[in-house]
């Protein structure tokens, strides 16, 4: 534990020692990560017979009182199921203490085996008893190192792939399911199906970080190369524009777990909320909850510069040593959906976050400039009128029943605005010819809505205009595409 990998030039692998926190005993053991750009590869150490003994008889058993669990058969070498298979109801394991073993397996990786004589009979702390069953029943002493008998069994300590865990849609997160704490020096890693879950400690923050960055950055690599394999078959107004897992953060009075992971996707006109990754076509019409982009509003959570710099630095070198540590970090957006009702998310990364909101910015944009406007139904002293949104004409007003147009202004002459929170909204326009200030009142059943449907025209007129944004999201088009 501690050596700190080293990335290869190619920056999507990694290899590197930690440990592996089992929930079932509380236990961690030492395990080493190979990091390739699709899977996460977690190797454990196990002695394998390299030389001598029978091999028709080699098992391998984990387990004892020590450890207070059974003593149970953890391996059958190549070929060997058989012997269980057709040894009858009953079987008889004579299992032999092999006294150069357990001294072995103190040392570290490499070290040479030492004389019989300095061995102890205490069992092996590794994840399992060290125990392993050669068939050889003789009970003379080994051999002098020196002069090795060619059948006295040889032992090796090798790091053995137990878990293979692919990244595809995987996820990795510091916060604990369930609650509001976050990992100190350790975060977990979740495959697709939801059944792999590994937790990793590592020796500091930043070796955590380190991982935590070079696991995200795979899965955000191969997420984005699945977009671009959707985005393909799918018409332009559907297209997926970013996707990935965030943490849900419920407000303070609701009910249930403090966090639950959900997955969210911007794809054509829609905001999804999932509780697990779309694989197939009929998944994006599961989902939990989805909301159209331009009637919505992301909203960052932002703190000052000091004090965002400093809770990462505490991260990275390691300052907050609490086992479970408070979410006070800054990575955290919300979902404003109505009036008094927003979904908050937090990410990992302020990397994350950046990506988050630049997503969303070109989601809504696209959008906006897919439908070109948009219409409420409204009314104001006792008429049903009509209140259109058009990207490229601004505001205008008409009767519901016979299309006659009342007034019409530009994006540029609004204002200002105030509403009550409920229905009710008060508009500012400034006349064009005369300069006066000129209010219209409005009463809408979705204010909210219509409210966050003004913003997101407005925004995306203001970008459309921009030279920086109009480049940066024609370099983003080709790139998903």
């Amino acid at each position: 534990l501690g050596t700190v990998g080293i990335r290869s030039s190619n920056l999507s692998t990694k290899s590197g020692i930690a440990l592996l926190y089992n929930k079932e005993t509380s236990n961690t053991y030492d395990v080493r990560l190979k990091l390739t750009k699709e899977v996460l590869i977690i190797q454990k150490l196990d002695v394998v017979c390299t030389r001598g003994g029978d091999p028709q008889l080699n098992v391998s058993t984990e387990g004892g009182a020590e450890h207070k669990v059974p003593v149970v058969i953890s391996k059958m070498f190549k070929d060997q199921v058989h012997l269980l298979r057709t040894a009858g109801e009953e079987v008889t394991i004579t299992v032999r203490f092999l006294r150069e073993v357990p001294s072995f397996l103190k040392l570290p990786l490499g070290s040479p085996v030492p004389p019989a004589d300095q061995s102890s009979r205490v069992s092996s702390p590794l994840f399992d008893s060290g125990l392993h069953l050669n068939g050889n029943s003789s009970n003379t002493a080994p051999s002098s190192p020196s002069s090795p008998s060619a059948n006295e069994p040889k032992y090796e300590k090798r790091w053995l792939d137990a878990v293979s865990l692919p990244l595809l849609m995987a996820r990795a997160s510091r916060y604990k399911a369930g609650t509001d704490k976050l990992r100190s020096n350790s975060f977990e890693v979740c495959a697709l199906d939801g059944a792999s879950i590994n937790i990793l400690q590592f020796c500091t923050a930043a070796e955590s970080t380190d991982w935590l960055q070079a696991i995200s950055s795979n899965i955000s690599d191969l997420t984005l190369e699945n977009m671009k394999m959707i985005n393909r078959y799918c018409s332009p107004d559907d297209q997926i524009v970013h996707m990935g897992w965030v943490c849900g953060n419920p407000h303070a009075d609701d009910a249930g777990p403090s966090n639950t992971f959900k997955f969210l996707a911007l794809r054509g006109p829609w905001l999804y909320i999932f509780t697990s990754p779309p694989v197939s076509a009929t998944d994006w019409g599961q989902a939990e909850t989805l909301y159209i982009l331009y009637e919505v509003l992301f909203k960052v959570h932002k703190l000052w510069m000091a004090e965002d710099c400093w809770i990462q630095a505490k991260f990275y070198l390691g300052l907050q040593q609490d086992e479970e540590v408070q979410d006070g970090e800054p990575f955290c957006f919300s979902i404003l959906v109505g009036h008094g009702q927003s979904h908050t998310f937090s990410v990992e990364m302020t990397s994350d976050l950046a990506v988050w909101e630049k997503s969303f910015q070109r989601a809504v944009f696209m959008e906006v400039q897919r439908v070109g406007s948009k219409t409420y139904m409204c009314s104001s002293q006792g008429k049903v009128l009509c209140l259109t949104i058009d990207f490229g004409s601004g505001f205008t007003c008409s009767e519901s029943s016979s299309k006659k147009i009342l007034w019409r202004y530009k994006f540029s002459q609004l204002k200002g605005s105030s509403d009550d929170g409920k229905t009710r909204v008060k508009l500012l326009f400034k006349n064009a010819e005369n300069k006066q200030i000129e209010m219209k009142e409005l009463e809408f059943s979705n204010l909210t809505a219509v409210l966050h449907c003004i913003h997101s025209f407005i925004a995306s007129k203001v970008a459309s205009v921009d030279p920086v944004f109009v480049n940066s999201q024609s370099i983003s088009g080709k790139y998903m595409i």
